[in-house]
């Protein structure tokens, strides 16, 4: 008698590659055990895929941006700038996470050089970061991985802001020092990589970082500390 083996194939879950269920190893991709089910599980599977991940950024910054304008309606910006609409009040972005040299130095809250990244000035504000959030973060995975672009984001807010909070900027917000830490890292990548592939990269976001470092300097009030 001839025994029958049965070979199920599976997508892995890391870089849908079609494989073995009994890899223990992904050939492609290199991700451990990719048939177990804990990577396998339709909850696991939507919270990995790399898309998923760009959205929750965003709808965090999204519920933080409107808890911070309900903590406080009646100081909402409603004026004719929109740099100040839908505007939240500085005690509102204090509480629940805005760095600089007030928070840190008065209230020692370090944690805000966390915290701050995922708070907003203004609807304009909010709609500009997001937009360029959704247009580089694909860019960033497929070159350098989901959790690196992950610690690039959280770092370059980090470090962006301990820099500002060095200059002495005494109250700051927003996402731009994780974006521009995104835009630094693929201008590097493109830079070494050389070819025509990382000079068309190079050009492209290149011309992003001209625009936005002249867009920082052109308004006031926009923290170029943490951008550089």
């Amino acid at each position: 008698m001839v025994a029958e083996f049965k070979r199920k194939s599976i997508l892995c879950p890391s870089c849908k590659k079609l494989i073995s269920q009994d890899e223990s190893t992904c050939p492609y991709c290199g991700v451990s055990n990719p048939g177990s089910w804990w990577r396998n599980n339709p909850l696991v599977k939507f919270s990995l895929d790399p898309a998923s991940i760009i959205n929750y950024i965003i709808i965090t910054n999204v519920v933080f941006f409107i808890v911070s304008v309900v903590l406080n309606p009646s100081s909402m910006g409603l004026s004719m700038n929109p740099f100040a609409l839908f505007s939240p009040s500085n005690q509102s972005l204090l509480l629940l996470g805005a760095t600089g040299t007030i928070p840190i130095d008065q209230f020692s809250r370090w944690w805000t050089l966390i915290s701050a990244s995922y708070l907003h000035g203004g609807i304009i504000h909010i709609f500009f970061n997001m937009m360029v959030l959704r247009q580089i973060a694909p860019l960033i995975m497929q070159e350098y991985g989901l959790n690196r672009m992950i610690i690039l984001y959280t770092l370059g807010g980090i470090i962006g802001f301990y820099i500002s909070y060095l200059a002495g900027i005494p109250f700051t917000i927003g996402a731009s020092a994780s974006l521009f830490a995104l835009i630094g890292s693929i201008l590097y990548y493109a830079k070494s990589r050389g070819g025509a592939y990382g000079q068309a990269i190079f050009k492209q976001i290149g011309g992003w970082v001209i625009a936005l470092f002249i867009f920082g300097f052109l308004f006031p009030g926009i923290n170029n500390w943490a951008h550089g």
